[in-house]
This record gives structure tokens, sequence and C-alpha cells, in this order.
């Protein structure tokens, strides 16, 4: 069994309560060296980095027999635009899937926003479809270093739209930064470990 568990945006004080009983009970709990973190200190023994591309994570799983019993620590939760998808199709049958809270869930409590009519998409390796996102009145996007909070506010600058952008850099860490502003403020900086908001402007 792979038991896949959102740690939810980063500091460990944002893990679900009863995550703590799957690492005591795990053989092998993979994740990144921040992902580790999460856990306990006496726990760290079963600690495995695990690669970063999709090819070379999925030779490292298969080498574990289907009777390890392995945790796997992810960002956020699984389900939104996490690993959970990619793995529940590579190993059918073999996953478990332990929600989280998501950035894009603890941005919008950061800044009291009801995610009700949210539409929630990613621009992590791929071209958003920015002309459903501009048509839309309130999208959460996580993103990466080539598409940013930069790119996307020049998209709305570009149609002449009126929208607010927020922007949450290291969200739930001690150098959280939350920004607020009308997309042709958003300047052309590196963003660090950020979610976008991009709303109608009231």
């Amino acid at each position: 069994m792979i038991t896949v568990i959102g740690i939810g945006p980063g500091n460990p004080q944002f893990c679900l309560v009863g995550q703590e009983k799957f690492y005591k009970e795990a053989d092998v709990i993979l994740g990144s060296s921040r992902h580790l973190e999460v856990i306990a200190d006496k726990l760290q023994g079963k600690g495995v980095v695990a690669p970063k591309k999709l090819k070379d994570l999925e030779e490292l799983l298969l080498t574990y027999p289907e009777t390890t019993n392995l945790v796997y620590l992810v960002s956020g939760d699984p389900l939104i635009y996490g690993l959970g998808k990619w793995l529940t199709e590579r190993f059918p049958g073999r996953i478990k899937l332990v929600p989280g809270i998501s950035s894009m869930q603890y941005l919008a409590s950061k800044v009291c926003l009801p995610m009700n009519d949210a539409y929630l998409t990613s621009s992590h390796a791929k071209e958003p479809n920015f002309e459903l996102i501009m048509s839309l009145s309130k999208v959460f996007c996580v993103t990466d270093n080539k598409v940013g909070p930069y790119q996307i506010a020049q998209e709305v600058v570009k149609r002449g739209l009126k929208k607010t952008l927020i922007i949450g850099e290291n969200l739930s860490y001690d150098n959280e930064k939350i920004s607020i502003m009308a997309a042709d403020q958003v300047l052309d900086r590196d963003y660090d470990m950020n979610v976008v908001v991009i709303v109608d402007e009231r």
C-alpha cells in the first residue's frame, strides 16, 4: 500500500490530526527534504528523499515490494494539483489518499475570500487557458517560475480588464508574504512558492 498524505501548505502545524499514526506504521516515508521535516525526529530514519522527475519516482516506487507499507508526503492536498491523480493512475489499487489543506484554501482563509464560486487551475509546466481564466470572476492558480504573477497580470492588462491579484508567497512559513494589488501594479520580479488569485475589481 502507498499512502499519499497531503501535509498542507508546508508549516507542520497545518498537518491534519491523525497523520502521525501513518508515519509510525510506515516502513518507508518518501517526500522532498522539506516535506520530511514534518515527521518526528525519532522517525527520520524512515525518510527517503524522493526524486523530482516522475519517471525516476515511478522507478523508485517499483523497487519496493507491494507488501511494503509506503507513505508518500506531498504538498497541500494530493488531489488539488498534486501527485494524487498521477499516482492513482500509475499504481491502481495500491493508493490510499489522505487529504490535506491546499495552499489555495490556506490563502483564501488568510484573506477571508469564499471559494464557493472559484475556478482552480495551475500553470505548472503548462500554458494556462487565459481566455477561460480572464472570462471568470474568481480564479485560484498555482504558478511556477515561467508563468507566475507578473505574466498573469500582463494577460489582464493587455485585455484591458479590471482585475485584482492576490499573491501569496511562502504560505504558512515565517517569511510568508501576501500582496493584494491591481494587475497593472504587479512587478516583474521573482516570486517564491506562490499562489495567485485573480478576481474582478469591486
